[in-house]
């Protein structure tokens, strides 16, 4: 006489160990690290990023055209400047190997000086009677704002703490310049202050004015700068 073999039920069962807690942050580390040493293999690896095809689309749409502004002044000198940015963030009580950044940034642009010929009046232009003698007397040469050049401006190195590493990858600006960017430019416009920018710019205005005024028939023109 054979026995019935007993279907273990709902209660024999015994439930399935659960990952304790500490465990389940080990896990998700690791991951994290996973991720961060495959990227940074495929970059050393350049020839693995070719397994991929990437391709780079432009979706941009087009331009438009929000305002336009008549322009009065006379652009005389264009001074091309450089500068190497040295930005460093440091966090208080942590290593700079966890928490903080160091960006090496050469900065090129340009500043543009030129002489505002809209704010002559009617008593800065005098011409005598027989039209061969003229006087003008201008604003002096201003400086525009520094502008940098994309082309020509580049990161020379980029040291990052572990945790800016991992914020870069959930950041929607990750590794962004703006800092620096305006750092140097800072840096440029000052630059412009100190340099002979605005005396070219002048000297640049006046043989302007004077060889026009001249092809038009007048012998003696004279140039001053006020203000």
């Amino acid at each position: 006489m054979t026995t019935p073999v007993k279907k273990p039920t709902s209660d024999d069962r015994k439930p399935a160990p659960r990952m304790p807690g500490w465990a389940k942050a080990l896990t998700a580390v690791v991951l994290v690290l996973a991720v961060l040493f495959a990227g940074l293999r495929l970059s050393v690896l350049p020839g693995l990023k070719d397994l991929f095809g990437s391709e780079t689309q432009d979706r941009s749409g087009p331009a438009l055209l929000k305002s336009i502004q008549d322009m009065s002044r006379y652009d005389a000198a264009s001074g091309n400047f450089q500068v190497v940015v040295d930005l460093e963030k440091d966090t208080k009580f942590l290593p700079d190997a966890i928490r903080g950044t160091r960006t090496l940034y050469v900065g090129a642009g340009t500043v543009d000086a030129y002489v505002d010929l809209g704010k002559l009046g009617e008593d800065d232009v005098q011409v005598d009677g027989d039209r061969t003698s003229a006087t003008l007397r201008l604003p002096h040469a201003a400086l525009g704002e520094p502008a940098l050049d994309p082309d020509r401006s580049y990161a020379v190195s980029k040291q990052r703490g572990l945790l800016d590493r991992l914020g870069d990858l959930f950041s929607d600006n990750p590794n962004g310049e703006q800092a620096v960017q305006k750092l140097a430019s800072r840096h440029i416009g000052e630059a412009a202050k100190d340099s002979e920018l605005k005396t070219r710019a002048e000297s640049n205005t006046t043989a302007m004015l004077q060889g026009l005024l001249r092809s038009l028939g007048f012998d003696e023109v004279r140039v001053a700068y006020k203000g």
